[in-house]
């Protein structure tokens, strides 16, 4: 797929989504930002696409409910037009001791990282096969649950959510192939570190990387644009973690 005039939507667009807009829009797409509370960020990256020619659209919503991601895709279309690609990159994170995990923690685990992939792929896949001219998905794993490690404690709820995103990814991929709906996933390590990491922790987990460094965005960037541009990946879960599933 090529992205002239084509229109994406990013779902949590901040920090590593903005960098993907910015990249989407130079190659010549259009753009939906989705937040939740961060609007200043999403007008952001709307205000970059429209510098670089191109259109774009902010629209809030709470992917944990099925009603909002389903409104994501309609607002999408009403604004833009048309949709091509969807990229799901909202998600939670944070640990949850297992005796302190609650029943509204899973839930929410669950309902963002992996529920609100599925409907906002589900309606936009209603949409792309209206159109009949097939489209791209690209949900957002984690690299531990594709290499089948949970290997941090707490993390029961995320990680569980996390492999659902590849069975999901895979599921859907099959779903949608005769409507020529490409389906696949990146399962990121170590890109940016959390504003609140400390310097000593950073350069643990780069010693812990066998290439001995963090990502950075760009790294994710390349690898949603390989996915995009694609005519034949599909139900591919792509890990970008500097192989650090091999320690």
């Amino acid at each position: 797929m090529t992205l002239t005039d084509k229109v994406v939507l990013i779902t949590g667009g901040r920090r590593i989504g903005l960098a993907v807009a910015h990249e989407l829009a130079a190659r010549g797409a259009h753009i939906a930002l989705a937040y939740r509370g961060s609007k200043g960020e999403a007008e952001q990256g709307v205000a970059d696409a429209v510098a670089q020619g191109r259109r774009g659209v902010a629209l809030q919503a709470d992917v944990s409910r099925a009603a909002d991601c389903e409104a994501l895709v309609a607002g999408t279309v009403a604004a833009l037009g048309r949709l091509d690609v969807v990229i799901n990159m909202a998600s939670v994170y944070g640990p949850e001791p297992l005796d302190t995990l609650t029943e509204s923690a899973w839930d929410r685990n669950l309902a963002v990282n992996l529920k609100s992939a599925f409907v906002c792929s589900q309606a936009a896949a209603r949409e792309m096969r209206r159109r009949g001219e097939g489209g791209r998905i690209v949900n957002f794993a984690d690299w531990l649950a594709r290499s089948g490690r949970p290997h941090y404690p707490d993390f029961v709820a995320y990680y569980v959510a996390k492999a659902g995103v590849i069975a999901l990814t895979e599921a859907l991929a099959l779903e949608l192939a005769p409507a020529d709906i490409l389906v696949n996933a990146i399962a990121p390590g170590p890109i940016l570190a959390p504003p609140d990491m400390t310097d000593e922790e950073k350069a643990e987990v780069a010693a812990a990387t066998p290439l001995g460094r963090w990502g950075g965005e760009q790294e994710i960037v390349k690898a949603v644009l390989a996915l995009i541009e694609t005519d034949f990946i599909t139900g591919e879960t792509i890990r970008v973690d500097g192989g650090r599933h091999l320690r």
